[in-house]
């Protein structure tokens, strides 16, 4: 595996290859690998000829009381495991090679963009939005992946997409959990044994809720995962949502399916986790 740092290099590699053939894959990653990103670099593995994947912990997309400072940053056992997963480029610029001084050009999706955890993190998806569609741009390639645990920003890249005409496909992989349930996250780094524990009231009020999706109704599935955060102590619900899954709005009944989306405060970190819900046979 190649590590790239500038984007002219990037570039140029880029440009190389496409005088061959072959399918070209990114996975744009913050780094912190898990299962879950191996996943997604095995899907495109899968898929493509060749895999470029990144890792940059993104400034714009941290808000002012955030822990962008924090955040975990484990570079070289990340690079360890990209290699062993047979990653052709790794492409990890720094913050000034992305956004050099005097950079004022941001994309935003601005509807979608403050729904769900946009409403609570302000700005959020502008600087999502921002840094993926420069590396669409600076690594052209034909296959993005992402993970289905990001649902709302899963929603935000397909408008952006196809907006901006992206000649891409953005391919989308499921969540991968502990054998507990708990949905894989770098941010699970912070929790300690009391607050990893408290941390399952996220996948077990997504599993309350699809138990009713049959018979229920929104209203109803809501209420039942609130009721399951009210019963564990230490955790702040953000949001508890039963939305469609491109609009992010709140549906009004579930025969087209629905997205289950919970956010929350367990001690200082904040989770999210998420399950689709298939439409109702008629």
């Amino acid at each position: 595996m190649q590590t790239v740092t500038t984007i002219r290099e990037m570039q140029a590699i880029v440009r190389a290859g496409r005088r061959g053939s072959g399918i070209l894959g990114l996975v744009p990653t913050m780094g912190a690998l898990h299962e879950g990103h191996l996943s997604l670099v095995r899907a495109a593995r899968a898929r493509c000829t060749h895999v470029i994947a990144t890792i940059f912990v993104n400034p714009l997309q941290f808000g002012p009381n955030e822990d962008f400072s924090r955040y975990p940053r484990t570079f070289e056992r990340d690079v360890e495991l990209l290699t062993d997963e047979g990653v052709d480029w790794l492409f990890a610029p720094s913050a000034e090679e992305m956004y050099p001084v005097g950079a004022q050009t941001t994309v935003d999706v601005p509807e979608l963009g403050a729904r769900l955890d946009g409403a609570s993190r302000p700005g959020h998806f502008r600087g999502v939005a921002t840094v993926v569609s420069k590396l669409f741009h600076i690594t052209q390639p034909d296959l993005a992946f992402f993970g289905q645990k990001d649902a709302a920003q899963v929603a935000v890249l397909r408008r952006m997409v196809k907006d901006l005409n992206f000649p891409l496909e953005l391919v989308v992989c499921p969540t991968v959990r502990e054998a507990d349930g708990l949905a894989l996250s770098s941010r699970n780094r912070y929790l300690n044994e009391e607050e990893r524990s408290r941390a399952l009231v996220l996948s077990r009020a997504l599993r309350k809720a699809e138990a009713l999706a049959a018979t229920g109704t929104p209203a109803m599935l809501r209420d039942a995962m609130l009721s399951e955060f009210e019963s564990t102590d230490g955790v702040r619900v953000d949001y508890a949502a039963v939305v469609d899954p491109d609009t992010l709005l709140d549906v009004s009944d579930l025969s087209q399916g629905a997205l289950l989306a919970v956010a929350a405060w367990v001690g200082n970190t904040r989770l999210i986790d998420n399950l689709l819900l298939p439409a109702r046979e008629v």
